[in-house]
């Protein structure tokens, strides 16, 4: 601990946001750049705590370890830093991004003051490492012989892909979509992690060893046979892609799309590519609503404004967060608060409506005009189950002019059509994929990491899958493993 007095010398200080004119014209990151010494002073306010839920099941699921890394930023030590940091997180370029940092909920200075900025100081230790050449292709000196497919390129595939090549296996991943990077290609959009980001790393790993095989739809256009004759073992990380619906009369109409038809399309158009009219899905001078009050809801926001909408309205059935961590949320649990994104502030005024319940959607020649919602009260929860009901406030129906609707309510589970159901694999009560404690599935040498078997999560919590899922085939390849066990999965 360098700066023992640094948390009550040095306030919280984070990167601020480029004008809302300036950035609602591009597809860019949000923020400024900030000073180097800036981020060292926030590196300076960790307290080294004795005990440092940051990096508690609480905190980071990776384990990372945080208090360490922090002291070497402030003590100007960048390359040790980057050193220890990716002995436990594979892509801190990622989650430095798009993390929405549990750690720092749970850091104990966060009891009396804001936290410790550890997010931006993890990403700035990732670009200090890009910029200085530290981050070169190291590929491994000697291989295995052992082959490994791993089924899709998102967060946790990449991290299982990049933890057995290191191994020595001869690891390859196949992508359904034609680039590679999952969601953080085809799911975030780029004013949150511009791709360069995504390719950057796609492509020292490639300088690794790592084979990619994009447009390879396992179950589809690519038997799942054809892996597990192929392959020593086989990894599935093709995450929880089944939306959930909202089955109300008018659901059919045209104009109604899920969000995740919507984001791929912007971000292909930012790679250049030309989306046919016939499928195009655009916001541009249009009402529209978005019917969730989550992350991706805020995704279909922002790029509703930079497409040029009209007006924007956000739908969300639960009710609106407190300002302050309510007394059944203590810390060091994720605070359960408001808080306002860059989305949000690019949209000059709160556009969501909480407790509201989408009732019928209506239009005109097929195409959808109107929605139709009321407000909504929740109960008092049940004793035994803990479950709230739901009624409608009598007289709060209203109507909304809308030509494109966003369903943007999570996921539910899996895809099982084509490759779960081709190696019929068994599944969980949520419909996840079901495997045991080692990440097996019921199929012998098949794995399954990320969100398929966890169910929708975090990028860290998916890292952290794929490097445990890698792991458990290390050592069922070889018989044993020198790779680090995630402890909190």
């Amino acid at each position: 601990m360098g700066a023992v007095k640094g948390f009550m010398e040095h306030p919280r200080e984070t990167p601020k946001s480029r004008p809302v004119s300036e950035r609602l014209k591009d597809q860019t990151e949000v923020y400024e750049p900030f000073p180097l010494e800036k981020y060292q002073e926030q590196g300076a306010r960790c307290m080294d705590c004795g005990v440092p839920f940051c990096q508690s099941d609480t905190g980071c699921p990776l384990g990372n370890a945080i208090p360490d890394w922090n002291d070497m930023v402030y003590r100007d030590k960048w390359e040790e830093a980057l050193s220890l940091l990716l002995n436990t997180n594979n892509f801190p370029e990622f989650t430095g991004r798009i993390c929405p940092a549990p750690c720092e909920g749970a850091c104990v200075l966060g009891i009396t003051e804001p936290p410790v900025t550890i997010r931006n100081i993890e990403e700035i230790i990732a670009e200090k490492g890009f910029e200085n050449g530290w981050m070169q292709p190291n590929p491994p000196k000697k291989r295995t012989g052992k082959t490994v497919a791993v089924v899709g390129s998102g967060p946790a595939g990449l991290a299982a892909a990049d933890q057995l090549n290191h191994a020595g296996h001869t690891v390859t991943v196949y992508e359904k979509a034609d680039r590679i990077g999952g969601l953080l290609m085809y799911g975030i959009p780029n004013f949150k992690l511009e791709k360069r980001i995504v390719k950057r790393r796609i492509d020292l790993m490639e300088a690794e060893g790592v084979i990619f095989k994009p447009n390879s739809h396992v179950g589809v256009n690519l038997p799942g046979k054809e892996l597990l004759d192929n392959f020593d073992s086989v990894i599935l990380c093709c995450g929880s892609e089944k939306p959930r619906d909202l089955p109300v009369p008018g659901r059919e109409l045209d104009g109604i799309h899920f969000a995740m038809d919507f984001l791929p399309q912007q971000n292909k158009r930012n790679e250049g590519d030309a989306i046919p009219e016939d499928i195009s899905i655009t916001a541009k001078d249009k009402n529209v609503l978005i019917i969730g009050g989550g992350d991706t809801g805020s995704d279909c926001l922002g790029t509703s404004l930079r497409q040029g909408a009209k007006k924007v309205h956000q739908f969300e059935l639960l009710d609106q967060p407190p300002e302050e961590r309510a007394s059944n949320n203590p810390w060091p649990q994720w605070p359960a608060v408001m808080y306002t994104t860059s989305s949000h502030e690019e949209a000059q005024e709160r556009v969501t409506k909480y407790n509201i319940s989408t009732q019928k959607f209506s239009g005109k020649d097929g195409q959808v005009t109107q929605v139709h919602a009321v407000k909504i009260q929740f109960g008092e929860p049940d004793p035994e189950t803990g479950r709230r009901s739901l009624e409608e406030v009598s007289g709060s129906e209203f109507t909304l002019d809308v030509e494109l609707v966003l369903l943007a309510m999570g996921f539910v589970h899996p895809v099982h059509e084509g490759l779960v159901k081709e190696f019929g694999l068994n599944l969980d009560g949520r419909g996840n994929v079901a495997c045991d404690q080692k990440k097996m599935t019921s199929v012998d040498g098949v794995f399954v990491a990320g969100d398929m078997t966890r169910g929708q999560s975090l990028v860290v919590w998916a890292i952290a899958e794929g490097r445990e899922a890698a792991r458990s085939v290390d050592e069922y390849l070889m018989g044993y493993t020198f790779l680090p066990h995630s402890e909190f999965l």
